[in-house]
């Protein structure tokens, strides 16, 4: 059974792909910033599912961090059959009131070690000429989005640049698969401070768990693209023909907090 690596594995929508890729008896190889968590999580999953569960303490906002998790893997001779950044952050609020240092690190985590990561592991997929990767955009890629417009603006990156990478390793064995979930019930709204928008207040949201089930399965089918949710579905398609000054006046009424 393969081996895979998930990044912010210790809740959320990461923490439920563990848990999917253990009780398949697959091996994982566990990062987040929270060791502590990440080695109660393996002692469950071990003891649950008799696999093999390694665990990297990392902040992986923090420049060559990708390079570090590399290194380790490398040197405990471990094979990474699937790769999936699922780690990443947001930030609610407007763009001129942001705290740089927190920018930089969503921009670090959301795009930078997300894409060294994914070089890392793919080539070595790609010379044993097999191998997948899910890297776990958003809903947010498909418009710009006023209030968490550093956010929007590195899932966008994600999808494009996960797009490109499939569309040329694809003949070579491997698969780049990009999750795109709507808002879901993981953690990330207090994470991000927006428990008070119109996005999310009042509003039952998928679980952790259903979104990383689709994820996992469309990654498992090489889709290149996984929308979780017929209406997300539909929302993401809508903005090809709508204007585009008009997907941000409603991206910013949806955003807005409730009154």
């Amino acid at each position: 059974m393969a081996t895979a690596l998930i990044t912010g594995a210790s809740n959320g929508i990461g923490l439920e792909l563990a848990n999917i890729h253990a009780s398949k008896g697959g091996d994982l190889v566990l990062v987040a910033r929270s060791k502590e968590k990440l080695d109660a999580l393996k002692t469950t999953l071990e003891h649950q599912y008799n696999i093999k569960v390694y665990t990297i303490g990392k902040d992986l906002s923090v420049l060559n961090a990708a390079q570090e998790v590399y290194a380790e893997t490398s040197q405990q001779n471990i094979q990474i059959d699937y790769l999936i950044n699922n780690a990443g952050f947001g930030d609610y609020g407007m763009f001129v009131d942001a705290d740089w240092n927190k920018t930089l690190q969503m921009i670090n985590l959301n795009m930078t070690t997300l894409t060294h990561l994914t070089q890392l592991y793919l080539q070595d997929m790609v010379a044993r000429k097999q191998g997948k990767i899910m890297n776990v955009a958003s809903t947010a890629a498909f418009q710009s989005g006023p209030t968490m417009a550093v956010y929007f603006a590195t899932k966008a990156y994600v999808l494009s640049f996960s797009e490109a990478v499939d569309n040329e390793v694809r003949d070579k064995g491997v698969t780049v698969t990009t999750l795109c979930p709507g808002a879901t019930e993981s953690g990330f709204q207090a994470v991000a401070a927006m428990e008070d928008s119109n996005l999310v207040k009042g509003k039952k949201l998928p679980s952790s768990k259903a979104v990383a089930a689709y994820g996992y399965a469309a990654m498992l089918k090489g889709k290149t693209v996984a929308i979780h949710g017929f209406m997300n579905w539909i929302m993401a398609q809508s903005v090809r023909f709508t204007p585009r000054a008009l997907v941000v006046t409603i991206t910013r009424k949806i955003q807005d907090k409730s009154k």
